[in-house]
């Protein structure tokens, strides 16, 4: 949906593209090849931070997690699964996002950048999904826990070439954007899909990546709830 919605806003003619290590338009690509790694960025943060964040924080809520604490399986093997299963449908919706624009908008596939890509899909996921159980330890309930999370990743995710392709890498927004994760992860699945030169790795964005998906790590452990918030 979104790619329809962006192609019908910005056509799909050419579009200049700014890669973060060289700081200028490096070639010009379609609108649509731009969006499919955009909106599979997007589908990636959608489906493990957005999902985990709320979702488990309903089902904590809910006392489902409490219960789930106290049944004989691990409590740790039903999260694992969460999480596995977030993770899946995040690739599945990538992969559906590729076809659509293969298909209805002649949008580039990677082909030599495939290894990059698949590990960028990897880290941003685990990445993701780590920082979006984290995030629960902070949501006061269950009501509170949508407005959170969109407040949380919503101005990022326009800051972070995402929504809109960003022209001048030396906007102050930019600057800002690069603090946080969304960004570099925007960055890196740019390059792994459609690098112009190269393999597509993007080994600093990668690392950033993993560094906020450690911190996400540490603090769900420190924080993160079985028991119902009332």
């Amino acid at each position: 949906m979104f790619l329809v919605i962006f192609t019908a806003l910005f056509g799909n003619d050419t579009t200049c593209v700014v890669f973060s290590n060289a700081g200028k338009c490096l070639k010009n690509v379609k609108t649509s090849t731009f969006y499919v790694s955009a909106i599979g960025a997007f589908a990636i943060i959608t489906a493990t931070f957005t999902n985990l964040a709320i979702g488990v924080t309903f089902q904590r809520d809910a006392g489902i997690l409490k219960r789930v604490r106290g049944a004989p399986v691990p409590a740790w093997v039903y999260m694992f699964g969460r999480i596995v299963h977030a993770i899946l449908v995040a690739i599945l919706l990538v992969i559906i996002v590729i076809v659509f624009g293969k298909a209805f908008y002649s949008a580039d596939i990677p082909g030599r950048t495939l290894p990059a890509f698949l590990a960028t899909l990897a880290v941003g996921a685990a990445s993701f999904s780590a920082l979006g159980l984290a995030l629960t330890g902070f949501v006061p309930n269950a009501e509170a826990a949508p407005a959170v999370v969109n407040f949380t990743i919503l101005p990022l995710l326009f800051l972070s070439d995402i929504f809109i392709p960003i022209q001048n890498p030396n906007a102050w927004y930019v600057k800002v954007a690069k603090a946080f994760p969304v960004y570099h992860f925007s960055q890196a699945m740019k390059s792994a899909y459609f690098s112009p030169t190269g393999s597509g790795w993007k080994g600093a964005d990668l690392l950033v990546i993993g560094v906020w998906g450690l911190a996400g790590v540490i603090v769900a452990v420190l924080f993160f709830t079985w028991e119902p918030r009332r």
